[in-house]
């Protein structure tokens, strides 16, 4: 850990590369968020005549 950090140039941008490996995995992360689906309710049931008027 006494050694620097190896760094990355894209153009204008110098990260190192253990911060681009967080980043990438923060980004992946929030893809699989994004795109997993949400477990459903089968048992509910949202008939409108809970209230009747």
């Amino acid at each position: 850990m006494d050694t620097p950090a190896t760094y990355v140039q894209l153009g204008f941008l110098v990260i190192s590369v253990p911060n681009l490996l967080v980043i990438l995995g923060m980004v992946l992360v929030f893809l699989a968020a994004l795109f997993a689906p949400f477990p459903a309710h089968h048992g509910i049931e949202t008939d409108h005549d809970e209230h009747p008027e």
